[in-house]
């Protein structure tokens, strides 16, 4: 890491206020270097911005915004999980069970948008982005969503759900169409899981710099209450 890159940090807030020795250099200590280590370990979890946002809370005395910031980041990625489960199960049962009509026969647009629980246009959208391919009535043209459709129209709701774009959702549809299903189901849910993993993995590694911080945080602020001679501050 640069010099240039801790003054960075300095100035924005994720480290603790630095002294400066006569000449004007900035003087760092154990504390600094923690902090910093606290940073780089949240980044991993929480990105560039929510890791400095907690530092800076913390910084400045607001440990109840800094746990408020990642308790939302540990229920964003629960929810994350709960999905992925739900995306699992239905992709499980698509994958394993051979289409059947519904209710005996294709369904319009609306019928779909209601099973769903979204709107008609978003069934337009995803056919723009070749996610649907509905057929069309011979007799009066408009829009007829076969058993495939409708797995395909099911699949790419959990997937929106799941944080996917469109143009990802597009793709894993096709590739599971030319695939057959099984191969591109477990390639995505794998993927997905070992992203989850690696999340949860970081956010704890995350927390574990930052209790160090606030540890030792606080007993650089105790040291400093009882008087010079309790917190030596001074670094060659």
């Amino acid at each position: 890491m640069s010099a240039q890159a801790i003054r960075n940090y300095d100035d924005a807030g994720i480290l603790p206020p630095t002294e400066r020795s006569e000449t004007g250099y900035r003087r760092y200590t154990p504390l600094h270097a923690q902090a910093l280590r606290a940073f780089l370990a949240l980044r991993g979890g929480h990105g560039h911005q929510q890791a400095m946002e907690i530092m800076r809370a913390t910084n400045r005395g607001d440990t109840e915004s800094a746990y408020r910031l990642i308790d939302a980041a540990h229920v964003a990625l629960l929810a994350e999980r709960d999905t992925r489960a739900e995306v699992a199960t239905a992709l499980g049962a698509l994958s394993t069970t051979t289409p059947t009509p519904v209710n005996g026969r294709p369904l319009t647009v609306g019928e779909l948008a209601r099973r769903l629980g979204v709107h008609p246009a978003t069934l337009r959208t995803w056919e723009t982005e070749g996610i649907l391919r509905p057929e069309r009535n011979r007799a009066t043209g408009y829009r007829e969503y076969g058993p495939d459709c409708v797995r395909d129209a099911d699949l790419a709701r959990q997937l929106r759900r799941g944080g996917y774009l469109l143009h990802q959702v597009a793709q894993f549809i096709e590739s599971l169409r030319e695939a057959g299903g099984a191969d591109a189901l477990n390639a995505f849910l794998d993927s997905w899981q070992d992203r989850l993993t690696t999340r949860s993995r970081n956010l704890l590694t995350g927390a574990a710099q930052l209790d160090a911080y606030l540890t030792l945080l606080g007993q650089t602020e105790q040291g400093v209450r009882g008087g010079p001679e309790s917190c030596d501050h001074r670094r060659p």
